[in-house]
């Protein structure tokens, strides 16, 4: 843990209004938030019906400091944006997330002149405490169930008040990266692999973020639930899984397991479209985003060779999405 916070008497407020405690009898800090924009807080509460909540507290910082060297105003300018996103999601969409695409109950929001405050559902309270650095075989077919449950709950699901395309690297967003990168055939054809994911005909909301260390496990590690939704948008669900994928397994797992992994994505998908009887296309569905996975992956390894080139992520494996995915653009 990081200590203890203060909260500001606003947020202590928004925290006891909306809980019904009568003190806040303890804090402490569960996470710093990337680049001095505020922390994630657990709160003690007396007097509530939860002995816990978790707040996201947000400030817009006077002299944003990246970790990499990333803070301009246009950097700046998207994070708030992601802020305010989120707070979109957990008011109005993730209420659509049922057991199997388990995410934090939003309790309470609000905006002020310099951030914002999200409270929400402790997970480590209800079951969801462990973090993963490596997983097993199971824990990461768990976090692929969540994922093909997501997509499914979610698919032809416009994304009003998200972000219109998801996640953290899609090219609009990022043109300083883009600069950045060497001249070769992946900066060439970054807008064609871009549009190729936009012209998808089936589209979902996707996570934007969904790497492991945004899910938190259940204590035998067969169930999770997810976090962060900054980057929550419309787009193929490839985005999520290629990027899950590389979040957690070095080259010679992604050879031998990548495959596995993308089988029983299909499978939940599949099962959990037809629970809901809509007549979708299943089997034109797969074929597409099958199709599409090679393209997902070199679209955020387009982001990476620009952001932090030599990233561990940019491995052997990478290397053949990223040819293929260009031999087919």
């Amino acid at each position: 843990m990081a200590g203890t916070a203060r909260l500001t008497p606003d947020v202590d407020a928004l925290v006891r209004a909306s809980t019904g405690a009568d003190v806040i009898a303890d804090t402490e800090v569960v996470q710093r938030l990337w680049s001095g924009y505020g922390e994630i807080v657990r709160c003690d509460l007396r007097g509530a019906t939860v002995s816990t909540v978790i707040v996201k507290h947000v400030r817009w910082p006077d002299d944003p400091q990246h970790p990499r060297g990333w803070s301009t105003d246009r950097s700046h300018q998207r994070k708030v944006q992601s802020y305010r996103v989120e707070t979109a999601w957990y008011e109005h969409g993730a209420e659509r997330c049922g057991e199997h695409s388990r995410v934090p109950a939003h309790i309470a929001s609000a905006s002020y002149p310099n951030g914002v405050a999200i409270v929400l559902e402790d997970l480590d309270a209800a079951g969801f405490a462990g973090r993963r650095q490596r997983v097993c075989e199971s824990e990461l077919d768990a976090c692929i169930q969540w994922l093909a449950v997501f997509h499914a709950t979610h698919l032809g699901v416009a994304p009003e008040g998200l972000w219109p395309t998801g996640t953290y690297w899609h090219l609009d967003t990022r043109p300083d990266e883009f600069a950045a990168m060497h001249d070769g055939p992946l900066k060439r054809k970054a807008g064609r692999l871009d549009q190729q994911l936009r012209a998808s005909r089936f589209q979902t909301v996707v996570h934007g973020d969904a790497k492991l260390a945004n899910f938190c496990f259940s204590a035998d590690g067969a169930r999770v639930a997810a976090v962060d939704f900054q980057y929550v948008g419309g787009g193929c669900g490839m985005r999520d899984v290629a990027y899950f994928i590389g979040s957690c397994l070095d080259a010679e797992q992604c050879e031998q397991q990548a495959p596995g992994l993308l089988d029983r994505y299909f499978e939940r998908l599949r099962a959990e479209i037809a629970t809901t009887g809509r007549d979708v296309g299943s089997d034109a569905l797969e074929a597409e985003w099958r199709d599409l996975y090679s393209v997902a992956w070199a679209d955020f390894a387009r982001f990476l060779e620009g952001w932090s080139p030599g990233h561990w992520k940019l491995h052997g494996y990478s290397d053949q999405r990223v040819a293929e995915a260009l031999a087919r653009s």
